[in-house]
């Protein structure tokens, strides 16, 4: 036999002769190949004869594992080894099988006959160690032999060998739960043991087997009492969890009549009118009410609990005493629990990590028990170098503790944490600072003023935090701070932070009977960038506008006229310009006496609007005939055709447009004098007439939209006009699409299939052989016009028949309906069906819950709409589409921009993902670079429309009007997506 090579048993420094070296070697082709040559001279030094070399290979490779090194692959050399008479190497080579036993099953299962002989060993620490070799080799083929062997264990000599068994337990009933009741005897046997050695980990193991056991502590209960200050710091965390969670089921709480006082107090403060007239004498009652009852008396084992805890709140271990002092918290008397503020403010000197679970838990106790950390105010002052997540815990125990004697102290120190650099951490602040003026009225003016300085703070995020806490304090005392909320109308150009933006428009929403010359004036400019803003302002927004319709009703068509004079007078002004927003509401609130309105209304009331409404529909047709946009034949009859259609409008609804067109016209002019085209103009309200840039073609005249008098605010006394039907039925409206250009803008209603595609609704595997899919087939359900026609595809990959399948009674969001399909009674082996179902998604996207049923089996399933399969293709004219585009203007007009990608710019291209995405139909088009399509939503029928204008140069734009803004803001999203892929 040839000589082993010469290793060094140095544990430091160079490695010896024939040892390879650590780290990397270039002759050896780099750092693996030399952890491939280290693992093979272990093996060579472990199928030696010599134990010391065993001993050196065996320390070497627990060193590895300490390092997070992989040695799964040494596990034959190894074990083999397990049976050595070297005591020190067997240990070694338990403590590698107890790391790899679980992966290395099958090798494990080999060695089982030797892991039952070391359960015989005489060493104590060879017996644990087989037993916990033996208890990691998770097979249930040897379950009976680890029960065996724990029941053999938990009567070992050794209370080291009966902890092991302890801990052997869990992991066993992990592995065969029907095993349970024999464990429990062995656990009622162990619990019986008198050494702390064993007390922690048997009570480990009754808390993970069998914790409603509660009877198997009653008989032990006070020697764990009496062991807990000399057990180690792992069994008494366990041994007072579980104790305080027996004493509060046990005994009763020594805080029952504090509870009651507390809840009295409530009673009195929160107290009807009826309760305070009855004065001193109702207090007299209860007071003498209270006594009544039986006195409280603590129970000696009770008391024995606490007071063998109480010294473990001089532990060095933070956990024991977070145990104990939780503990105190639930189970000792009022008088008693403030010993734990002290312990727990010690360990406010730990590490961050242990500073963050105390401050957790302390905040929690403030807010019951306030009095107790109150004398270590001072200890919770915020430091500079304390982590954010520290300081705003920190901020929420000041909060909590903060009371009518120690404000001054608090705000002061919450003023210095304000010129903080750590922005999240200011914020918390401010909103601390809100907290406290909530619960202490007599600061709250206080705080108010210092948050309305903060207004003019550099950094935008304190401005945004500081105006969402002024909302929350203003909602207490609104009549008192008018200007403070003028304030912050004022900040509404500044502020971007979409939740402070929203906050300003609520409050001026909420109270602007308190600003009435103000408000109005907020919404034009909000209505301005009303498309840019996110969906929280925009909702703020809509609100501001429905509540100054209901309390400004006077105002806002005041406005309304003053505004139209000014585009009639400025024509060249763009929409919603700069210079229009100069004359808002308060402009002409202020300059127009009561008497002159009072005088305009009642003459524009009792006179026509011949002269204003034929003077400006002059002016219109002079500037169109400048533009020179078509011949003259064309526009005559384009002409005729929109008074043909506008003539047959309500009368009522001319006349209520021409009184709020033109207030300022003369009470001389007689209906006799009206044109035809003054008729024409009295038959739309003024505020909706939309001028023509000079850079567009010539188009009909289409209505501009004001914010403020859209039909959604129209006064109850105006008729709203019936919107004209989509698909034209006279000839007339049919040739005004007609164009002479290229056979691809003729109208069409494209129908694609959706590029959603077939979807998964059942798995193979889940529905036990059932397939189930779904498809959105984009046709009208027969049952109900307002359902999406979902088809539903069965098909059976089991061996047996699968009978009635059906709908089960479903669970749906209110507004959603489901008509169900027909029962398929049977769906043989290999066979396949298809079923039509509707639903309706009453607009939204929420998902459709019901219940997949067979005879045997009910299943789960959701349908989860893309907002494109909720509408239907319309047809209609190009004159149709701008007529209809006109009148969803404003905040019904969604646009963004986007870059085409060079593989979508041919017509097929775009007009195939955008109809595959939604389910609209093609508009005709003049232009070439634009493409139109329109669809109606299912439930409610609200008009989508959709322009794409993909110019050859620069970035497409992209623009959605629709009534149902979430659908359209959806819609935008999902076509964007669709064209840049």
């Amino acid at each position: 036999m040839s000589a082993a090579p010469a290793y060094s048993e140095d544990k430091g420094g160079s490695a010896g002769p024939g040892e390879p070296e650590y780290g990397h070697d270039p002759a050896s082709g780099g750092i693996f190949s030399s952890d491939y040559k280290r693992h093979d001279d272990l093996k060579e030094m472990l199928d030696t004869n010599k134990d010391s070399l065993k001993l050196e290979a065996m320390k070497r490779i627990v060193a590895m594992i300490a390092r997070g090194k992989n040695a799964s692959d040494l596990f034959p050399a190894v074990v083999k080894n397990v049976a050595c008479k070297n005591i020190e190497v067997k240990k070694l080579v338990y403590v590698y099988l107890v790391r790899y036993a679980e992966e290395q099953q099958d090798l494990a299962l080999l060695s089982i006959s030797t892991f039952q002989r070391g359960l015989k060993d005489p060493n104590q620490l060879i017996r644990a160690s087989a037993l916990r070799v033996l208890s990691s080799i998770r097979v249930p083929i040897i379950v009976p032999i680890m029960m065996l062997a724990i029941k053999e264990a938990a009567s070992d000599m050794s209370p080291y060998v009966r902890k092991t068994a302890a801990h052997a337990i869990p992991k066993l009933y992990s592995l065969d739960s029907d095993q349970k009741d024999q464990l429990i005897e062995v656990i009622e046997k162990l619990l019986a043991d008198k050494t702390t050695l064993v007390a922690g980990s048997v009570v480990m193991a009754f808390e993970e087997v069998c914790p409603e056991r509660i009877d198997l502590i009653h008989k032990n209960y006070r020697k764990l009492c009496n062991l807990l200050i000399d057990v180690e710091e792992w069994g008494q965390v366990v041994i007072i969890s579980m104790l305080t969670r027996y004493a509060r089921t046990q005994f009763l709480s020594p805080t029952q009549n504090e509870s009651l006082l507390e809840e009295n107090a409530e009673k009195a403060f929160y107290g009807s009118e009826e309760d305070e007239a009855k004065g001193a004498g109702s207090e007299e009652t209860a007071a003498a009410a209270l006594p009544a009852r039986k006195p409280y008396i603590m129970d000696p084992d009770h008391r024995l609990l606490l007071r063998n805890t109480k010294p473990l709140l001089q532990s060095r271990s933070a956990a024991v005493v977070m145990a104990v002092a939780q503990l105190y918290f639930h189970l000792a008397p009022k008088a008693e629990v403030g010993v734990i503020a002290k312990a727990l403010v010690r360990l406010l000197r730990s590490h961050s990590e242990v500073q963050y679970v105390v401050l957790q838990n302390v905040a929690t106790m403030s807010i019951k028990r306030r009095g107790m950390f109150e004398p270590y105010l001072k200890s919770f002052y915020i430091r500079s170098t304390d982590p954010t997540q520290i300081k705003i815990l920190k901020l929420e125990v000041l909060t909590n503790l903060a009371n009518e004697t120690n404000i001054p102290t608090v705000l002061r120190e919450f003023q210095t944490y304000i010129r903080s650099m750590d922005k999240d951490f200011v914020a918390a602040t401010i909103q601390a600072i809100g907290r406290c003026a909530t619960n202490i009225g007599r600061v709250r003016d206080t705080c108010l003023n210092g948050l309305v300085q903060l207004l003019s703070n550099r950094d935008e995020l304190v401005v945004a935090e500081s105006v969402v806490v002024i909302k929350k304090l203003l909602q207490m005392q609104p009549a008192q701070h008018g200007e403070i909320i003028k304030h912050l109308a004022k900040l509404t150009d500044n502020i971007q932070v979409p939740m402070a933006r929203a906050s300003i428009l609520w409050l001026i929403g909420e109270y602007c009977e308190h600003v009435p010359r103000i408000a109005p004036d907020v919404l034009r400019k909000m209505a301005k960038s009303f498309t840019a803003e996110e969906d929280i302002v925009k909702l703020q927004v809509i609100n501001l506008a429905a509540k100054l319709y209901l309390t400004n009703s006077k105002q806002v068509p005041e406005w309304t006229k003053c505004s139209n004079r000014e585009k009639r007078k400025e024509k060249e002004k763009p929409f919603y310009s700069d210079s229009e927003g100069e004359s808002g509401p308060t402009e002409s609130a202020d300059s127009d006496p009561e008497s002159e309105s009072e005088s305009d209304s009642k003459s524009s009331s009792e006179s026509g609007s011949g002269e204003s409404s034929s003077e400006s529909d002059n002016e219109d047709q002079d500037e169109d005939e400048e533009k020179g946009r078509g011949s003259e034949s064309e526009q005559s009859e384009e002409d005729g055709k929109r008074k043909t259609k506008k003539k047959k409008v309500p009368e009522g609804k001319g006349e209520a447009s021409s009184s709020d067109e033109d207030s300022d016209s003369s009470s001389s002019t007689s209906e006799s004098e009206m044109t035809s085209e003054s008729e024409e103009e009295q038959l739309e309200p003024a505020s909706w007439r939309r001028k023509t840039p000079p850079s567009s073609k010539r188009a009909p005249a289409t209505k501009e939209i004001s914010l403020l008098d859209l039909e959604d605010f129209t006064p109850p006394s105006v008729q709203p006009v019936s919107p004209p039907a989509i698909v034209s039925t006279s000839l007339a409206a049919d040739l005004e699409g007609l164009t002479l250009t290229d056979s691809t803008l003729v109208p069409s209603l494209l129908s694609p299939v959706s590029r959603v595609g077939r979807q998964e609704l059942l798995h193979r595997v889940a529905g036990e052989g059932l397939v189930v899919d779904y498809t959105f087939s984009r046709q009208p359900f027969s049952g109900d016009p307002h359902m999406v026609s979902v088809h539903i595809h069965f098909s059976n990959s089991s061996d047996t028949p699968i009978k009635g399948l059906h709908v089960g009674t479903p669970k749906l969001p209110a507004g959603i309906s489901i008509q169900e399909f027909p029962e398929i009674e049977s769906l043989a082996p290999g066979e396949s069906a298809t079923a039509v179902m509707g639903i309706n998604f009453c607009d939204s996207t929420q998902a459709a819950n019901f219940q997949l049923c067979t005879q045997t089996r009910q299943f789960y399933v959701s349908i989860q709409p893309p907002v494109g399969e909720l509408m239907a293709p319309v047809f209609m004219s190009e004159n149709e589409f701008k007529k209809e585009q006109g009148k969803l203007m404003g905040m019904n007009e969604i646009t963004e921009k986007l870059m085409l990608p060079d593989t979508c710019r041919s017509d097929h291209i775009v007009v195939q993902k955008v109809t595959a995405t939604a389910n609209l139909g093609r508009v005709p088009c003049g232009t070439s670079d634009e493409y139109r399509f329109a669809g109606r939503t299912l439930t409610s029928g609200s008009l989508v429309l959709l322009t794409l204008d993909a110019r050859p140069a620069g970035a497409a734009q992209l623009t959605v009007n629709s009534e149902k803004m979430v659908i359209g803001t959806m819609l935008v999203k999902d076509v964007i997506q669709a064209l840049t892929q």
